[in-house]
């Protein structure tokens, strides 16, 4: 672990909590009042707010001292995130920085449970738990896959030190750390990319802290759905081609050639196996066992997901799962064909923000829905 120069041990806090931001006005009260009454400190809270155009800045300074509050010229979510860590001085008073989303809500607790599972001798950076807020159609179909998505794959990502990606929203990295990092790189998902540089540089062990649950807003729309769906695969390859995965005989590259090949097992299945069983051999047993075999894996996996996140609507994505499972299949493949073959997003064409629109306020009784 290096040391901080200028520090003594006395001065140096545990935990602090930044929330980058760009117009944010509808949420941001109600994520620094969650974050409170999860157990951090006021004074260990912070905003940066990316040259906004609404009142962002003003409402975090309705809750928040002014000296915890700063407004920075248009930079995009990491280089926000790293201005913001170089004017509070972030990386000499705390030993840990969590940087959360401006959409966030805290479960009971979270920053407590967070702070018990935090080891610097251990650990390089740390992960919690998303979950969807309740909400529409697409927040059920989201809550079902956040929900067995991280009980299985991440736990055991997590034990064998193979975490793909630190979700904005619960992600926390030991502050000695950061200036090994490039939040520069231009990536349209700078976690993911992120968390490559810390598996490629071999900074340290990530690890995964399932009991801190940070509920996050989910698209409204079925555009918006395929907007952001878009944007986060085509993060992927970004990251996939400039780190070169799958190339090298780290962790990480057996954790994330795994999530790809399962997609092409996927893909092949739908594309290649079924059609020639029902159209060239004219023979549809095969397609009966396997929409039955698969229908019964998917009911078992929702029931458990619904008992796990205590919410009985995550039943309700059921009848739709099947078709939003393939529009994710096809964004994939395209975001595939532009990044890898036509070579585009070559660089970072959006500032890191795709959340315009996509806010909402949350009243007292959606509040406590959510977090309870």
């Amino acid at each position: 672990m290096q040391k901080r120069p200028h520090a003594s041990e006395a001065e140096i806090r545990a935990l602090a909590l930044l929330l980058p931001g760009h117009n944010e006005e509808l949420i941001i009260e109600t994520t620094i009042a969650s974050a409170l009454a999860a157990g951090q400190n006021i004074e260990d809270i912070y905003v940066v707010d990316d040259a906004s155009t609404d009142h962002t800045s003003q409402k975090a300074l309705n809750l928040l001292p002014k000296e915890n509050v700063v407004r920075v010229r248009r930079s995009g979510k990491a280089v926000a995130v790293q201005k913001a860590i170089k004017r509070f001085n972030l990386t000499r008073r705390y030993t840990w920085l969590h940087v959360a989303d401006a959409d966030s809500v805290f479960c009971p607790h979270y920053f407590e449970i967070y702070r018990a599972g935090l080891d610097s001798k251990r650990y390089a950076a740390a992960v919690g738990f998303v979950q969807s807020m309740r909400g529409n159609w697409i927040a059920c179909y989201r809550c079902f896959n956040y929900t067995y998505g991280q009980h299985i794959f991440r736990r055991v990502q997590g034990w064998f030190n193979m975490i793909s990606v630190l979700p904005g929203p619960v992600t926390c990295f030991r502050t000695d750390i950061i200036d090994q990092l490039d939040f520069r790189s231009g990536s349209l998902t700078e976690d993911f990319d992120l968390t490559l540089q810390i598996h490629r540089k071999k900074i340290g062990r990530i690890r995964f802290i399932p009991e801190a649950v940070n509920f996050t807003q989910d698209p409204r729309t079925l555009q918006d759905f395929c907007k952001q769906t878009a944007r986060w695969q085509r993060g992927f390859f970004q990251g996939v081609q400039r780190h070169h995965i799958c190339r090298r005989a780290q962790r990480i590259d057996v954790s994330v050639s795994y999530q790809m090949i399962e997609t092409l097992f996927y893909l092949v299945q739908v594309l290649v196996v079924i059609p020639y069983f029902v159209f060239i051999l004219h023979n549809t047993n095969y397609l009966q066992m396997l929409v039955a075999g698969d229908a019964i894996i998917l009911l078992t996996l929702a029931i458990a997901s619904a008992l796990a996140a205590r919410r009985l609507s995550v039943l309700y994505a059921l009848p739709y799962y099947y078709p939003l499972r393939l529009l994710e299949l096809g964004i994939f493949v395209w975001a595939f064909v532009e990044v890898i073959i036509l070579h585009r997003y070559t660089s970072q064409q959006e500032r890191g923000w795709a959340t315009e629109g996509r806010r909402y306020q949350l009243n007292s009784k959606a509040l406590r829905d959510t977090a309870r």
